[in-house]
């Protein structure tokens, strides 16, 4: 999947006075708030507000997002930066902070590190590559944007190599996410040194990708010998 949709949502206050209370009606379990800003402070006033919401368990900060302040580029591509927005986040909550890194790096592990550094609870990798598609008829790319973020299956083996980069040089626990589309997938990412797995794109093919990838887990398990996740 490509895609260039932008920053999706109606905001923070809709998320709290709508949002939230309609989930907790059909899920009655803690949630994670996925947080994104153009700037510092939008991170820390957004995270700030979120923080107040006994409903949201934890927060993953994505710092993908382009900073409008610093020029356009992404807080994830800077360890400066990825450390700048780790500590005013963590500064007005109190709840747990995974950080999620983008793909669009040279070394992720500077990243990783900084943002660990900067009190990070925990990371999550990969978001999104960038990516772009040509119209043959219009000889224009597909997307106004030109470019996207690229997800699903084909990004998994890169997702499964920064994972393993990553668990490897920090300390906190790791989220593997990036075109997980099976129980098998899911195996890998924790061999990998994931502690826990996202499912994204998945969704968007099939919605009960999350439940099938979950009731299959037991039996693609046993087909490998593992009788706990933990032993992974």
């Amino acid at each position: 999947m490509l895609n260039a949709v932008g920053l999706q949502n109606p905001g923070v206050e809709k998320v709290i006075s709508e949002e939230l209370p309609n989930l907790a009606k059909i899920f009655h379990k803690p949630v994670m708030a996925n947080v994104s800003g153009f700037s510092v402070e939008d991170y820390a006033e957004t995270c700030a507000r979120l923080d107040k919401c006994a409903q949201v368990g934890w927060l993953e900060v994505n710092i993908s997002c382009p900073n409008v302040h610093g020029g356009g580029m992404s807080f994830g591509t800077d360890p400066q930066m990825a450390a700048a927005v780790t500590k005013a986040v963590k500064a007005v909550t109190t709840k747990p902070v995974i950080m999620k890194l983008s793909p669009n790096v040279t070394d992720i592990v500077s990243i990783a590190r900084a943002c660990e550094d900067a009190g990070a609870d925990g990371l999550s990798l990969i978001n999104t590559l960038m990516g772009m598609r040509i119209d043959l008829r219009t000889r224009r790319p597909v997307i106004a944007n030109t470019t996207g973020g690229l997800s699903g299956p084909a990004i998994f083996p890169v997702a499964l190599r920064m994972v393993y980069q990553v668990a490897r040089a920090v300390d906190i626990p790791v989220v593997g996410m990036g075109g997980v589309s099976s129980a098998a997938d899911v195996l890998e990412m924790l061999m990998a040194g994931a502690v826990a797995v996202e499912v994204g794109a998945a969704n968007l093919t099939d919605p009960f990708a999350c439940k099938k990838i979950i009731e299959a887990l037991p039996a693609e398990m046993a087909k490998y010998g593992i009788s706990a996740l933990s032993e992974l």
